[in-house]
C-alpha cells in the first residue's frame, strides 16, 4: 500500500506524466495537420494569367466564347489588340504587355497571332505554357510566307492588297476578299456570321508574314497545338508539321480556320490542359527537371489526397496519443504497488 506522505509526490508526478503525454498527443496532431498545406500546395500552386492573342483580319473579340469558359473556371484572362504592323513590331508589343502580368503566363495565339507569341515569349521566364490555334509557329529564319509556300493553301488567292499611309510610314495591307471570307476563313461558321467578320475584319501588313522570325520560343517552353483538319487559311499538314516539330501535345478537330469562333469548347479544353500543367509543374518543379514534357494534371476530385492524408493523420496522433495515455497508466500502476 502507499503511505500517506508519499502522495503528494504520486500526485506531482502523475501530473507531470499527464502533461507530457499531452504533449505528445498535440506534437502528432501538429505534425499530420501541416500536411494538408504540402498536398495542396504539390496539386495546385497559383493559377497563371491566361493572355490570347488573335490573328489576321480579326480582332480580341474573336477569342469571347473562350473567354467566357476560362473566366468561369476562376481564370484572370488578358486578350490585348495585337498591331498586325509586322512580326518585329507586333511582338515587341505583345512582349512588353507580358510585362505588366504578375506570375506565371500561358500565352496563346491563333492564326497569325502563333508566330507573334513565339517571339514575343523568348527569354520571358513568366511564360510557361505556349498554346497554338490553327497557328503559324514558325522556326527561326522561317515567315509566314516560306511556310506557306511549302504548305500552300487556298489564302493564296483570297487576299486583296491595299497601299496605307500612317505618321509618315507608307506600306501595303492584305484584306480577306468579301467572297472569300466564308468559304476560306471561316467555312465553319453560318453566311451571316461569316458576313460580319468580312466587314469587320482588321487588315495585316504584309510585313506580318513577310519577316523571317528571329526566335522560336517553342523550343523552350512546353507547346499545345491545335489543328483543324478543314483549315483553308493554314493547310492542315502545315499545322501537324509545326505541332510534330515542337514536341507540342496536340489535337485534331474538325473545324475551319476560326476554330476558336466555331468550337471555343474545344479550344478552351486544350488552353487549361495547358494552365493545369503550368500549375502543377510550378508548384511541383517538375518544369525545372523536364521543361519541354511537363507533368499533365493528375485527374480526380481535387483535395481528395489531401483529405485522405488528413484522415490518416488523425488516425495516427489518435494512436499516439493513446499510447501515450496507455504509458501514463503503466507508470503510475508501477510507481503506486
Amino acid at each position: 500500500m502507499t503511505s500517506a506522505s508519499a502522495v503528494p509526490g504520486i500526485r506531482r508526478r502523475t501530473r507531470r506524466l499527464r502533461v507530457e503525454a499531452a504533449g505528445c498527443a498535440v506534437a502528432a496532431l501538429c505534425v499530420v495537420t501541416a500536411a494538408p498545406a504540402v498536398a495542396d500546395g504539390g496539386r495546385g500552386g497559383a493559377k497563371p494569367t491566361i493572355v490570347l492573342v488573335h490573328g489576321a483580319f480579326a480582332d480580341g473579340s474573336s477569342w469571347n466564347g473562350v473567354i467566357e469558359r476560362l473566366e468561369r473556371k476562376g481564370y484572370t484572362v488578358m486578350a490585348p489588340a495585337n498591331p498586325l504592323r509586322g512580326l518585329y513590331s507586333d511582338s515587341a508589343y505583345i512582349a512588353s504587355v507580358l510585362k505588366t502580368v504578375k506570375g506565371p503566363v500561358v500565352l496563346a495565339g491563333h492564326s497569325y497571332g502563333g508566330a507573334v507569341i513565339s517571339t514575343a515569349a523568348a527569354g520571358n521566364p513568366q511564360v510557361k505554357s505556349l498554346v497554338y490555334v490553327s497557328a503559324l509557329m514558325p522556326d527561326v529564319g522561317e515567315s509566314g510566307m516560306s511556310l506557306s509556300a511549302r504548305f500552300p493553301s487556298a489564302l493564296g488567292t483570297a487576299t486583296t492588297s491595299v497601299p496605307y499611309q500612317a505618321g509618315g510610314v507608307s506600306g501595303t495591307d492584305l484584306y480577306l476578299k468579301r467572297d472569300k471570307v466564308h468559304p476560306v476563313f471561316a467555312a465553319c461558321l453560318s453566311a451571316g456570321e461569316a458576313n460580319l467578320l468580312a466587314v469587320t475584319q482588321r487588315p495585316a501588313a504584309t510585313t506580318a508574314f513577310s519577316e523571317k522570325a528571329k526566335a522560336a520560343a517553342w523550343k523552350d517552353i512546353p507547346s499545345w497545338a491545335l489543328v483543324g483538319r478543314q483549315d483553308m487559311t493554314i493547310n492542315p499538314e502545315q499545322e501537324r508539321f509545326e505541332a510534330k516539330r515542337a514536341h507540342s501535345h496536340t489535337v485534331e478537330i474538325d473545324t475551319c480556320h476560326v476554330s476558336l469562333v466555331a468550337r471555343p469548347d474545344a479550344v478552351a479544353d486544350l488552353i487549361l490542359q495547358a494552365a493545369t500543367a503550368t500549375t502543377t509543374a510550378t508548384a511541383t518543379n517538375t518544369a525545372a527537371t523536364d521543361p519541354a514534357h511537363p507533368t499533365l494534371a493528375t485527374t480526380g476530385t481535387p483535395g481528395r489526397g489531401a483529405q485522405a492524408i488528413t484522415l490518416g493523420g488523425i488516425a495516427g496522433a489518435s494512436v499516439a496519443a493513446g499510447s501515450a495515455v496507455v504509458l501514463l497508466g503503466r507508470r503510475l500502476r508501477h510507481r503506486t504497488h
